[in-house]
């Protein structure tokens, strides 16, 4: 088993098509599939499915990459590190919960860096996939939060998938609407006060869990409920109907616009937001600079 194997693998992985990989490796459909077999052999389980549409990976091949991603990544960390880094282009990949000041933190951490030596993902996506991606190594951390009710389940995921939490701030709940609802201008807001209005959340998919929910108070019995799958639809059934969320009221106004309010919820709930990574993976240059970025702009709101 070689590098060289580990990176044909994830290009393969990532096209689908043993064809299109080798085009983007610069060498012959035949001698890929050689080394995609030599592979397989070495580690005796069969990575990927062959068919007419193309390939697709197996369940054990899925569990394989995950660790040639980690494998990949740290040994392009050494690279950068120790040896003559100017011909490589950098990666550098964030998933996140919806949160619009790790969308800041990232576009602050960006204008630091060229472009052209850099390739940088944000993945704004569910609580499971904000695991998966980290897990995988398809994202070197991952933002979400944890609470009392949560994280029996979360630290039992993390430890599950060779994860590790880092804190970085604790904060408590407040509710997010539109400056015309009726509730805008009040100074805190009781759960009783909201049973007449849509509460909005993001929808979870398959892994629509309690405790997979990006909003507090995940398990009240709300009146009305409507789920949305990313942050512009529910900014604009805030609009349209009314409707609230609950978050941490750290809200990046230059982002989201400044027709929102975020008024503190009268409950008693607190939310520990923070990241994840892989156990035992040193932080790149780049991801300290993100975590930073993000201390600083959530520093500069309190």
């Amino acid at each position: 088993m070689t590098l060289k194997q580990l990176r044909y693998a994830l290009v393969v992985a990532e096209t689908g098509s043993m064809n299109e990989a080798a085009k983007q490796l610069f060498i012959s459909q035949p001698s890929l599939s050689g080394a995609i077999k030599e592979l397989e052999s070495d580690v005796n389980i069969t990575i990927f499915s062959r068919n007419t549409k193309g390939v697709s990976l197996t369940n054990e091949g899925e569990g394989f990459l995950g660790y040639a991603r980690q494998i990949l990544n740290q040994v392009e960390l050494l690279e950068e590190k120790y040896l003559d880094g100017d011909n490589l282009k950098k990666k550098f990949g964030v998933s996140t919960q919806h949160y619009s000041f790790a969308v800041k933190a990232f576009a602050e951490m960006i204008k630091g860096f060229d472009m052209n030596e850099y390739e940088f993902a944000l993945r704004e996506t569910k609580t499971f996939d904000v695991i998966k991606d980290v897990s995988s190594g398809k994202s070197e951390l991952g933002i979400l939060y944890t609470n009392d009710f949560n994280e029996k389940v979360l630290n039992k995921l993390f430890r599950e998938n060779q994860l590790e939490f880092e804190h970085l701030f604790r904060c408590k709940g407040y509710v997010y609407l539109w400056k015309e609802h009726p509730l805008a201008t009040k100074k805190k807001i009781l759960m009783s006060e909201l049973v007449e209005y849509p509460c909005l959340s993001f929808e979870q998919g398959d892994n629509n869990s309690f405790y997979f929910a990006e909003e507090i108070l995940s398990t009240y019995d709300y009146k009305k409920k409507i789920k949305a799958s990313d942050r512009a639809t529910l900014l604009n059934l805030m609009v349209a109907l009314n409707g609230y969320t609950l978050c941490s009221g750290f809200i990046c106004e230059e982002l989201n616009g400044g027709d929102y309010r975020a008024i503190p919820l009268d409950e008693d709930v607190i939310m520990n937001i923070g990241y994840i990574k892989r156990k035992h993976m040193i932080i790149s240059n780049i991801g300290e600079i993100y975590i930073e970025k993000l201390k600083d702009y959530i520093n500069g709101l309190l």
